[in-house]
């Protein structure tokens, strides 16, 4: 099922390996011309062509924007006890993980009288996009919303599609996580419409202000994402997010069943979904192929994982040695990794590209999705090599705050002035010498 790609006994550079491991294309560009109008309709119209482009797309025109409270609040009560205890253990967990990343101020004593303190700062208000296409993801609520709490965020809005199913409102499992993460503020809105409108604000159908906001972050799809990219300085995003991706490195210690079972997990999210293996056993990729053909037969999105598993971004990478393995898969910086081999953690310790790492045979992505306490909002499309996931740190601004005497200034004046007319900027060095008239 999967095509396979022979890297033994090749030499490869990092260059060529980027351009041979297997990777799921998303042209953002090809879908502009169709977001834009949107984009454009919405900061001219607001709420009026938000609910035409609802209507349009959802097939459904919601009596407001705003989901009232009462709404909300009756989705966490009609919740499956079994779905809530859950959610509220992804809280737990999520809040634990997250809590320790929250930055503290630091000054530091440059020279008597002069110091520099790094003041961290969370942004004012921010818009959470949860999807709701193929599927419903109330763990993304939570990955979103805790991060943002944590940081200190005062103002949040979740923005989710509405469902012609459920009245025009958004899904009710979304509802009930924002209920439980107190958040109270819910728009019934999806799409590249309601990108446009988190940034640029509105006034909805009962009059009420909808506040634009400062920061938008969640996952979607690619007319979300170039709404994203239209966007972009007027809000800040999280990143032009992908379709999701998994890399297993594994040897021939792996179980074929654990690996046959992590790669449809993840092309059971979206045709375009990428499920790579890179191995250096023939016998284990033998194995996980026939594996596949028995498991995929037992799924539910039987057509969804096959499209996602025979497509070009899917395949099986073959290796001399684990060491190349670290290459391979460091050269593809995967959203997901998963190491499967003999010493995962050692193996682990050297990787230097990943959104995530999932170490050893009790480690599977589908953890890291609800339960370990990670952030699942990860970075795709070989992103990994240059940005973070999802984190406290995405809701805070590190801004300097500098404070001289005078005589600290003074002590320093001449290399001010002497770098200022070395640049041909010589009113820079007049603002210090300024202050110390002779």
């Amino acid at each position: 099922m999967l095509s396979r790609i022979d890297l033994r006994g090749r030499t490869t550079t990092p260059a060529q390996l980027r351009a041979i491991v297997p990777r799921a294309e998303m042209d953002v560009d090809a879908v502009l011309h169709h977001v834009r109008p949107i984009v454009d309709a919405v900061a001219e119209r607001g709420v009026d062509a938000v609910l035409e482009y609802t209507e349009k797309f959802d097939g459904v025109r919601p009596a407001s924007v705003r989901v009232p409270a009462s709404e909300i609040s009756s989705a966490l009560s009609s919740l499956d006890p079994a779905v809530r205890e859950a959610l509220e253990e992804v809280i737990a967990r999520t809040r634990r993980v997250h809590a320790d990343q929250r930055r503290t101020d630091t000054t530091t004593q440059v020279v008597p009288g002069g110091t520099v303190t790094e003041k961290w700062v969370p942004v004012g208000r921010v818009g959470l996009y949860a999807p709701g296409g193929l599927a419903v993801y109330p763990s993304t609520v939570v990955m979103n919303v805790v991060p943002a709490q944590i940081a200190g965020v005062e103002s949040l809005v979740v923005c989710s599609p509405p469902q012609a199913e459920f009245g025009g409102l958004p899904h009710p499992t979304i509802l009930a996580a924002a209920a439980l993460l107190g958040v109270e503020e819910v728009w019934a809105a999806g799409g590249a419409q309601a990108l446009a409108l988190m940034a640029h604000g509105g006034v909805d159908t009962d009059g009420a202000a909808l506040a634009p906001v400062d920061i938008i972050t969640g996952p979607g799809n690619i007319y979300v994402t170039a709404a994203k990219r239209l966007l972009r300085g007027l809000i800040g995003i999280d990143s032009e997010a992908g379709p999701t991706e998994i890399a297993i490195l594994a040897d021939s210690t792996a179980d074929p069943v654990h690996v046959a079972a992590d790669l449809i997990s993840q092309a059971e999210h979206d045709p375009l979904a990428a499920s790579v293996l890179v191995t250096t056993s023939v016998e284990l990729a033998d194995a996980v192929d026939a594996e596949l053909e028995r498991q995929i037969s037992a799924t539910k999105h039987i057509e969804r994982i096959r499209t996602a598993l025979a497509g070009k971004q899917s395949g099986i990478v073959l290796v001399s040695s684990v060491d190349e393995g670290v290459r391979v898969v460091d050269a593809y910086a995967a959203e997901h990794l998963e190491i499967q081999t003999a010493d995962a953690r050692a193996v682990a310790a050297r990787i230097r590209s990943a959104g995530a790492i999932f170490v050893g045979a009790h480690s599977p992505v589908s953890l890291g999705d609800y339960c370990a306490g990670s952030n699942h909002v990860l970075p795709t499309g070989g992103c990994a090599r240059h940005s973070s996931g999802l984190s406290v740190q995405t809701f805070l601004r590190g801004i300097h705050v500098i404070d001289y005497s005078e005589e600290a200034l003074r002590e320093v004046a001449d290399k001010v002035v002497a770098l200022a007319n070395a640049e041909d900027l010589p009113a820079h060095g007049q603002a210090v010498t300024a202050r110390f008239p002779r």
